[in-house]
């Protein structure tokens, strides 16, 4: 059977009336926004069963069958998908372009398996007695139980029930590991990958579960566990509740990012639909590209403290890329979007969204607050720190806007940081990396192995350097692609987000340790050579200025120079020798 493109699917199903085509086999009656009537699938006479066209979805209050149109005609008719697809298509006038290959999806066993585990999972939250440690939970958090089944969140016991039931449906344990449900010992054998954790399906745009985020319930690591990566779910290419939130989106013309499930959750039962979440790593490219699909504008709803910070600006540059329009809501201290809109409702959170400001803005305000901008060496480092964004933008226009602001706010030329927004990219994109085949006696970057080793290696000694480290130094400053990846991931608590060539770095990290090396002496000498690297960049600077300013204005260069060389051979005694070896000026 021919596979139907994923964009005539979503045509179809947002042309689809479901409520029409549903009121065919059940008498529906309005109810507020939804319509109620009895339930066509065990036999109900009274009405409990919900078609609400809002969200393009049924759903019965006793035995819990739910989905969309497509859903309705294979439980109803005993259709496939495809068919299904195919009879909504003919009733709303849609030609389905046929493409190959031919044949079943040979992943349809793991679609099926991972189905059938997220009903089994939903029935346990439901109704098993080991279960009322997630509904007691559930409760705990302010989250009325009615409205999550719906959402068909499960529980994921102890023990080998889950595997039991698996196998009882005559799923092979072959199956299920590669559909991410089993985990493999060393011994060789096979125990169910989600215990005791409180289970979020995790939905492909097709609105298919393919895969679990779940949450332990008591003691226990990691406090999070997502299904690993398998032939139907890659974390990096889905957002959780894009499938439900994408409509909405369209409709409003923007999306709303958060961090976390629960603030998905919070903000969804409250009525804000336009709401989606990373699943556990930082903004992904792909994962960026999803959301411009849907929405010209993204309001980043992240936590206010450091490493909310940290996620909300990287997320901001990913975003940016794609040509979106990027702004960043700032919550009150220690609240996040679960805890505010508990509190104040939509309309608290509502008011937050509309003073959020634009994501370059909001790092400008953080800098400006602590103090950057009143003294030289301080606005270099704000630019640092401003210049990733600017260079992410793709818009030609909003990259313009931004050139024009961080000049204003650093007070220098924009030409100048036109030239610096050129020169940095050029360094980046092309050529041999001179930071790994200089001589350790040409330049201060010669060695940055050398500094940025030993902050990442304080950083694995834990706090209170690692929290010392990520205070002093960008992210941007580390100029080893796979120790900048290190860097990033311990701060923020997530290495198991690592590709390979960092988790290797990583690894050998850990295993070197410092080594009985004295961790206040590493400190200070790493941070002096990134400085220094910082100040070498701005005598560059400088010499590109020279030649092109009035006498009167070169005299002013020169002294800046003059400043400028002699902070630096006090972070870096050798930099004079250096530098006559290479004839730089002014030595």
């Amino acid at each position: 059977m021919s596979l139907i493109p994923d964009d005539v699917i979503e045509q179809v199903r947002e042309a689809a009336d479901i409520v029409g085509i549903i009121a065919e086999h059940v008498e529906l009656k309005r109810t507020g926004a939804d319509f109620r009537g009895p339930c066509p699938f065990h036999g109900g006479t009274h009405r409990n069963f919900a078609v609400i066209p809002k969200k393009g979805m049924f759903y019965c209050f006793v035995c819990h069958e739910a989905g969309d149109v497509f859903t309705f005609f294979m439980k109803k008719l005993g259709l496939d998908y495809p068919t299904a697809v195919r009879e909504v298509a003919r009733r709303v006038g849609i030609t389905i372009p046929e493409r190959g290959p031919t044949g079943p999806d040979p992943r349809e066993p793991l679609f099926g398996a991972v189905a059938a585990a997220a009903d089994w999972f939903a029935r346990q939250l439901r109704e098993s007695p080991e279960a009322e440690v997630a509904r007691h939970y559930l409760v705990s958090r302010r989250v009325e139980l009615d409205a999550v089944w719906p959402l068909a969140l499960g529980y994921a016991p102890r023990g080998r029930a889950f595997l039991d039931a698996m196998n009882g449906m005559g799923l092979r344990d072959a199956v299920l590991l590669e559909a991410g449900l089993l985990a493999k010992r060393e011994d060789g054998t096979v125990v169910p990958r989600f215990r005791g954790r409180l289970l979020f399906p995790i939905h492909d745009l097709r609105a298919r579960v393919v895969a679990f985020g779940g949450r332990i319930l008591g003691e226990g690591e990691p406090k999070y566990l997502n299904s690993p990566d398998t032939p139907i779910f890659h974390k990096g290419q889905l957002l959780y509740n894009l499938h439900a939130a994408k409509h909405a989106m369209r409709k409003a013309e923007r999306a709303i990012l958060v961090e976390g499930y629960f603030d998905v959750l919070r903000l969804a039962l409250a009525g804000i639909e336009e709401v989606v979440a990373p699943l556990g790593t930082g903004l992904t490219a792909e994962q960026a590209q999803l959301v411009r699909r849907h929405a010209p504008h993204v309001i980043l709803v992240y936590d206010s403290d450091e490493p909310g910070l940290r996620a909300t600006f990287r997320a901001g540059d990913e975003l940016l890329r794609e040509g979106l329009r990027v702004s960043v809501a700032t919550l009150p201290a220690g609240d996040d979007p679960d805890s505010l809109v508990l509190a104040r409702g939509a309309a608290g959170l509502e008011e937050f969204l509309k003073d959020a400001v634009d994501v370059l803005e909001r790092k400008l305000q953080i800098l400006e607050r602590k103090g950057f901008f009143a003294t030289l060496p301080g606005r270099r480092r704000a630019l640092d720190r401003l210049l990733p964004t600017i260079r992410a933008a793709k818009d030609p226009i909003t990259r313009e806007l931004y050139v024009s602001r961080a000049a204003e706010a650093a007070g220098v030329r924009k030409d100048v940081l036109e030239r610096e927004i050129g020169g940095q990219a050029v360094r980046r994109s092309g050529g041999r990396d001179d930071t790994l085949t200089a001589r350790p006696s040409d330049r201060p970057t010669a060695v940055p192995a050398s500094a940025e080793k030993a902050l990442l290696l304080l950083m694995l000694e834990g706090d209170p350097w690692k929290s010392r480290v990520v205070e002093a130094v960008d992210p941007g400053e580390f100029e080893f692609p796979p120790y900048r990846a290190v860097f990033e991931s311990v701060a923020d608590d997530a290495v198991l987000a690592l590709d390979d060539a960092s988790a290797r770095a990583y690894e050998q990290l850990k295993a070197e340790g410092l080594g009985g090396r004295d961790p206040n002496e590493m400190y200070e000498r790493a941070v002096n050579w990134l400085e220094a690297r910082r100040l070498e960049r701005q005598l560059e600077q400088l010499d590109q200025r020279l030649p092109f300013e009035s006498p009167e204005e070169q005299a002013s260069l020169v002294a800046e120079k003059r400043r400028v060389f002699d902070e630096l051979r006090k972070r870096y005694p050798r930099y004079k020798i250096a530098a006559r070896r290479r004839g730089a000026p002014g030595t």
